[in-house]
């Protein structure tokens, strides 16, 4: 039996019409890590439950019977260095990289998902079209839209797409830069009626996602994973989960939570919460007595981040109870001047109770996640996170800590996507290790030279991508990128510019200037200077 005959699924597929559309629809990963993605799943699903489309899947090892002629080949992007996957499946289609390159006979190439609405344009070249947002309602409206044009030339059918909200088509933009190796100078679309921004599409019902398919296979096994709640209203300025999703939306708990969760645990028994602040729902408490009724006694429940303040006794009881041995939560700081800095509404005290509330209820661990190089962060405040972590040690003895701690990375659309990487991270992850391991606290780094290549792509524009098809021919190692900057030296800006350079806001245009976020820039440079004023410093980026 092939994985495929193997899953539970969750909805019925349309059996396609005569002329369904021919898609192929990729995860440019692994099957087992791409059927995780309920992002994917939901798009998938969606393109199977319409019978004019006749859709297969594609993975790095793994397909379903695939159209010899397919009019669409989708994307579903989630990580940024899976471009190279990107590559690899395109070539082994048969199909050019560079959208520039296709022919009327070769399918649009789209795609979708959180690296792509962030910032596409280290991708621009390479994708026929992009959808911006929430794929609830934009996914329909694009395979809509594209009925209509399929008939025609490849150039027709890209100027209309272009007209529908959230559908980006990158080679109807032109970017101008003041020299080869220097900032953008223009973003304009090539013709009158091409609008001049994208609007990234948001979706505000209240039926909120959940899994389509189930599978042993998966990296979660047999998970089905219901989406409680979507963005998050702490809105820390760094974090593009919460800018980019804006506004925060919650499931309804009987007309969408409750029956999806019913629906998912009559084929498994384990259960994920997801959303980037679960416990931030307004009937969560609700949610736990529904779960801790006695016939689901068996089911293994899994949440997802939760807010540091929501930990109750009684909540890690309830997790305790269903076969969870450990909790995250996310603090960013020890330092309550860092955490001010980012708007992470939490004291120590309150980070410490969190700690004697999970362990009161029964939980094992508990684990944190923290952050270095956030701006205005000195070493100060990294010796303030050590001490804070001595203090949960004590406060709740015999609870196994750890720190997931990664380096700030500047994110678009959001008010700290100005600034650039910290060069002085790397050794203020050293510190915390060594400071924290002696104490018998587990310390798990992020790698910082992984944070320099996630920055490059964060704020990369189009001309990065020369440099994404060069290091793919060098391997994947940050020593690679070095040596395609070095090849493309006087063509492109340096690694710094991209990595490490503060930019102003007053005279840069960034390179998803023509996308629009939730929200607009003069609101994320009030956030922004709201943030540095806590430090009272002066600031290079002026309001």
């Amino acid at each position: 039996m092939n994985v495929f005959q193997e899953e539970h699924l969750l909805f019925s597929p349309a059996n396609p019409e005569a002329n369904a559309i021919p898609t192929i629809f990729a995860f440019p990963n692994e099957y087992t890590i791409g059927i995780t993605s309920l992002g994917y799943q939901i798009v998938w699903s969606t393109l199977a439950m319409r019978s004019d489309v006749n859709v297969s899947r594609l993975f790095t090892d793994l397909n379903e019977p695939l159209p010899r002629n397919p009019e669409l080949l989708g994307f579903s992007v989630s990580w940024e260095l899976d471009y190279i996957n990107i590559f690899d499946l395109l070539e082994s289609l048969a199909i050019p990289l560079h959208s520039a390159d296709r022919e009327n006979n070769h399918p649009l190439v789209f795609g979708g998902g959180t690296v792509l609405t962030a910032n596409p344009e280290p991708l621009a070249d390479f994708f026929d079209v992009i959808l911006l947002g929430d794929g609830e309602d934009l996914l329909d409206n694009f395979i809509d839209a594209y009925q209509q044009v399929r008939n025609a030339d490849r150039q027709t059918k890209l100027r209309q797409l272009a007209q529908i909200p959230g559908v980006y088509i990158p080679s109807l933009y032109a970017v101008t830069y003041h020299n080869p190796d220097g900032a953008i100078k223009a973003i304009a679309p090539i013709a009158e009626d091409i609008p001049k921004q994208v609007q990234k599409q948001t979706y505000r019902g209240n039926t909120l996602s959940a899994s389509t398919v189930v599978t042993e296979k998966a990296a979660w096994s047999n998970i089905f994973m219901v989406e409680v709640v979507r963005s998050c209203p702490e809105m820390c300025r760094f974090c593009l989960a919460s800018y980019l999703t804006l506004p925060f939306r919650t499931a309804s708990l009987s007309g969408s939570l409750i029956p999806a969760i019913q629906k998912g645990l009559q084929v498994t028994n384990r259960l994920g919460l997801l959303g980037a602040s679960v416990t931030q729902h307004p009937e969560f408490e609700a949610i736990l007595d529904y779960l801790s009724q006695p016939q689901y006694q068996d089911v293994r429940l899994s949440i997802a981040s939760v807010r540091t303040n929501t930990v109750t006794e009684k909540l890690a009881a309830t997790l305790a109870n269903r076969d969870t041995r450990s909790i995250t939560i996310a603090v960013e700081s020890g330092s309550e001047k860092v955490r001010q800095i980012v708007n992470k509404k939490l004291t120590n005290e309150e980070i410490i109770q969190a700690a004697i509330n999970a362990k009161a209820g029964g939980l094992k661990a508990l684990k944190l996640y923290g952050m270095v190089g956030i701006p205005g962060e000195s070493m100060a405040d990294v010796e303030e996170t050590v001490a804070m972590m001595s203090a949960i040690k004590k406060a709740a003895p015999g609870l196994r800590l750890t720190l997931g701690c990664s380096t700030f990375v500047p994110k678009s659309h959001t008010p700290f996507q100005w600034f650039g990487v910290n060069s002085e991270a790397k050794k203020r992850l050293k510190y915390l290790e060594k400071n924290l391991r002696k104490q018998g606290i587990d310390f798990r780094p992020e790698s910082y030279n992984w944070s320099v290549i996630q920055a490059l792509i964060s704020r990369g524009d189009r001309r990065l991508g020369k440099l994404l098809q060069l290091t793919r021919e060098y391997g994947d190692s940050v020593g690679s990128y070095k040596r395609a900057f070095k090849q493309l030296r006087g063509q492109i800006p340096p690694l710094d510019y991209y990595v490490h350079s503060q930019w102003d806001w007053n005279e840069q245009i960034l390179p998803w200037q023509h996308i629009q976020g939730a929200l607009p820039q003069k609101t994320l440079v009030k956030h922004l200077n709201d943030a540095m004023a806590i430090n009272n410093e002066k600031l290079v980026i002026r309001n």
